[in-house]
């Protein structure tokens, strides 16, 4: 199961708010500002089909970033994917509510706008109570009492005032926005405006959720994200970890042993992995550091996680220069992903070390056409690329690349310099 991206829960507030500013900025949250933002040019259809096209708009940015309350709430650090819905149920509700809101404020700012500031001040101080409410009971009827609303205001005691004011500050925001878009032309300031409201709304929503996520022992929840981390074994590593490193204060081979245990079942965490690697060099243990390199290697690549790998033989390499992955085609991978990230040396020694440890594989043309250049072009060692191309041609006469081996020789040979 791949890695699942969390906060701690004890995080302080403060700390949250600060990384908020960037979440609706992130993977599914930008996407959805972006795709929400392009979207509002259906608001320009004439008549009442632009209409149902801006409440449609309007609908959807409240059923994303009720997805995001409930998503950080349940301990989640990224924004959820576009089409995630964890709680349909909950998420229709709080579209409902808010649409209804918005619905109720526009009619009374149209036929009776004495009633409008009365009415944004109810809904600031009440929407955030309905909206937590649905997050973590799921219960519309129980949102919508006015009693639970103040159960809900009484548990978060002064803090329920932060929800309340981030939703006075959004509908200011909002306004403003508004404003400030008018002075643009419409076919620009209606994406800017869509973009900057929902991004707003995904951000409020967002940080209602962070105090959920904080508070869950005392509404009896249990945020999703942990869970699925028990199941995965994470948090058993995390404690694992904290009992390997007292151990090792006081016998180090012992908590090699703990780690070596671990290891040997389901796969470990990088975290597991760079622990026993530091326990390994603390007591001297040079073979085991390169036993586990060339275990660690086949497992990073298996993963797709290449350069992670690349780093871990350069370490290999300063412990023993003749280090090389134990399998042709990983020695094949990373010195063709060395030479792609300008890391000439390095992709250089796992050339030479293919050649000399598989002279005869079917690749060895290949990885030493490619030594070849590293030599010539990379490093200026033209003779000694030369005589490598020379040794190639002579071992393999019939390979396809002979015409390449014969082309870079040449070029090899020609005095005039190369051009820049």
């Amino acid at each position: 199961m791949p890695r699942i991206a969390t906060v701690d829960a004890d995080t302080p507030f403060r700390e949250r708010f600060i990384a908020g500013l960037a979440y609706p900025l992130r993977g599914g949250g930008l996407a959805t500002c972006v795709v929400l933002a392009l979207a509002h040019y259906l608001a320009l259809l004439p008549s009442y089909i632009g209409v149902i096209a801006a409440f449609t708009l309007w609908g959807a940015t409240w059923r994303y970033a009720a997805t995001c309350l409930l998503h950080t709430a349940n301990g989640y650090a990224d924004p959820p994917d576009i089409g995630v819905d964890e709680n349909p149920a909950a998420g229709n509700g709080l579209t409902a509510i808010h649409l209804f809101a918005f619905a109720l404020c526009f009619v009374s700012a149209v036929f009776y706008p004495q009633a409008l500031w009365p009415l944004v001040l109810l809904f600031a101080l009440t929407l955030p109570a309905i909206d937590m409410s649905l997050a973590f009971d799921g219960s519309l009827e129980l949102a919508m009492s006015p009693v639970n609303w103040w159960e809900v205001m009484r548990r978060f005691g002064w803090a329920y005032l932060i929800p309340v004011g981030l939703n006075l500050a959004t509908g200011v925001l909002i306004v403003l926005a508004s404003v400030a878009a008018t002075f643009l032309p419409r076919l620009i300031s209606l994406p800017l405006y869509a973009f900057a409201y929902t991004y707003l709304i995904i951000l409020n929503l967002h940080l209602m959720g962070a105090m959920i996520h904080q508070r869950h022992e005392s509404f009896d929840l249990e945020p999703e994200a942990e869970k699925l981390m028990r199941e995965g074994g994470y948090d058993d590593d995390a404690h694992l970890l904290e009992q390997v490193r007292a151990v090792a204060t006081t016998d180090r081979q012992a908590a090699i042993g703990m780690l070596v245990t671990r290891m040997q079942g389901r796969s470990a965490p990088a975290q597991l992995h760079q622990a026993y690697r530091e326990l390994l060099r603390q007591e001297g243990l040079r073979d085991g550091l390169l036993e586990h390199g060339q275990i660690w290697i086949a497992v990073l690549l298996a993963n797709h996680e290449s350069r992670r790998a690349l780093g871990l033989v350069q370490e290999c390499m300063e412990i023993e220069p003749a280090f090389l992955p134990d399998a042709p085609e990983h020695a094949d991978a990373l010195a063709n992903l060395a030479a792609r990230s300008g890391m000439t040396r390095l992709a250089l020694k796992l050339c030479r070390g293919y050649l000399a440890h598989w002279p005869r594989s079917p690749e060895a043309p290949r990885m030493g056409l490619l030594a070849a250049r590293l030599l010539g072009d990379e490093l200026d060692q033209r003779t000694e690329a030369i005589v490598l191309l020379g040794k190639l041609v002579a071992a393999w006469p019939e390979h396809p690349l002979h015409h390449d081996m014969h082309a870079l020789a040449r070029r090899l040979q020609d005095p005039q310099p190369r051009p820049a």
